[in-house]
């Protein structure tokens, strides 16, 4: 039976390269001199921290790694931003927080989203990725745009494997 997973996974080495040449460009620029502005991942790679002595820098800085993580073809859906929180000393950082997987309410979404196209297709969740079958390589394929088409709404960055025939 054709079937395809839809899983959210981030390049675990992409994000080190962004990272460090998101550091070295900080490190480099003039309007970052004398600032303390660095970038840390936390060591169960699920957290971003961008630190900086000015609310500015932190704004700055995190322009600077987006462009990089987008040059890296890390996409942007899969970063969702806390709010800035002062650290004293007048210190301020922002949390990044990293998808990894689909949750289990977006991925019952998906699930929805199929049942109400009408499409010959069944979804099941499988811890944190959705597996896609039916009948028909070309519904799947269908689905497969529904969902591209609903990535934006669904603030869900997705990749679709194991196509299979």
């Amino acid at each position: 039976m054709p079937s395809f997973d839809v899983i959210s996974k981030i390049d675990q080495a992409e994000l080190d390269n962004a990272v460090n040449q998101t550091k070295k460009e900080l490190s480099t620029r003039y309007d970052f001199q004398g600032a303390q502005a660095d970038i840390v991942i936390s060591p169960d790679r699920a957290v971003l921290t961008v630190k900086a002595n000015a609310e500015e820098k932190v704004q700055a800085a995190k322009e600077v790694l987006l462009a990089k993580l987008s040059k890296r073809g890390i996409s942007l859906r899969a970063l969702e931003f806390l709010d800035i929180e002062k650290t004293g000393l007048h210190n301020v950082k922002q949390n990044i927080k990293l998808q990894q997987g689909i949750p289990v309410d977006k991925a019952k979404e998906l699930v929805k989203l199929l049942k109400d196209s009408k499409m010959k297709l069944q979804g099941s969740i499988q811890g944190d990725e959705l597996r896609v079958s039916g009948k028909n390589k070309d519904d799947l394929q269908a689905a497969m745009a529904l969902f591209r088409k609903e990535q934006d709404r669904l603030k869900l960055d997705m990749q679709f494997t194991n196509f299979r025939d």
